[in-house]
């Protein structure tokens, strides 16, 4: 069984422009990013997977700057890009990460691929964590029945194909009590989750290895940290709700 995280980032985005370049203490967004998922011991290795757009072409040039593979895909299709990296690379199981997840923990990522060696599952989760803080796995023969069978194209919110599939088999890692804060949240969509990652970085030190329970008890001890974004949730949840509800369109005619 060969496993790898499929880091998906695009340089396009409408609510931050650019917010992948950004930069905290002298390195990018996305390259903190990277120096986290570097962290994970069970993966095989991480993929930057991004699209055949010419803008994309820096993102490339970020993973070779960084010493990562990287892949070129649809442009709107998340689940295809994935599909054609798994194939390239030859990977059986994957672990997916947005590029907005600045804090994605590396721990829960090796949990998932332990729990994956020991039930087989076609598709594993977290609950419980901050928002932004969870990787998903998928295997490969999963995915690629929902590639054959799904009819939308566009999959930047693709969970449901998953979740809603009576035929897979689904596992669920729960958070430790002690980062069970799922109203945390930490993903990079808007200015204000900037100057949140910016604010945690200054307290936590210039390199993103800081455990997932250093975040989350400095937001505990300084919950004015927290609330500089909190309010950011509802306004995302507005705005990715289209791409669920055409999600749920064709799964809808998929029971036809």
């Amino acid at each position: 069984m060969r496993s790898a995280i499929f880091l998906t980032v695009r340089s396009k985005s409408s609510r931050l422009p650019g917010k992948s370049f950004l930069k905290i203490k002298g390195r990018t967004t996305i390259e903190h990013l990277i120096d986290r998922l570097k962290l994970a011991k069970l993966p095989g290795m991480v993929v930057l997977c991004t699209s055949t757009s010419p803008d994309d072409k820096v993102l490339t040039e970020i993973a070779e700057e960084n010493n990562i593979p990287f892949f070129q895909g649809s442009e709107e299709d998340k689940l295809e890009r994935y599909l054609g990296a798994a194939q390239k690379f030859g990977i059986d199981f994957i672990i997916t990460v947005d590029g907005d997840d600045l804090f994605c923990d590396p721990e829960y990522i090796d949990k998932i691929i332990e729990r994956f060696k020991k039930t087989d599952a076609d598709y594993i989760y977290c609950e419980g964590l901050p928002f932004g803080a969870a990787a998903h796995g998928m295997k490969l023969s999963a995915l690629k029945k929902v590639c054959e069978s799904k009819k939308e194209s566009d999959t930047e919110v693709w969970g449901n194909y998953f979740l809603k599939n009576k035929h897979f088999k689904k596992e669920v890692i729960k958070a430790e009590p002690e980062v069970n804060h799922p109203e945390m949240r930490m993903s990079l969509d808007y200015k204000e989750d900037f100057d949140f990652f910016d604010l945690v970085f200054n307290e936590l030190g210039d390199k993103n290895d800081f455990p997932l329970i250093d975040i989350v008890n400095l937001l505990i001890q300084k919950p004015e940290i927290q609330e500089i974004n909190k309010h950011m949730h509802d306004v995302y949840e507005q705005n990715i709700q289209e791409k669920r509800d055409k999600v749920e369109e064709d799964l809808k005619d998929k029971k036809k």
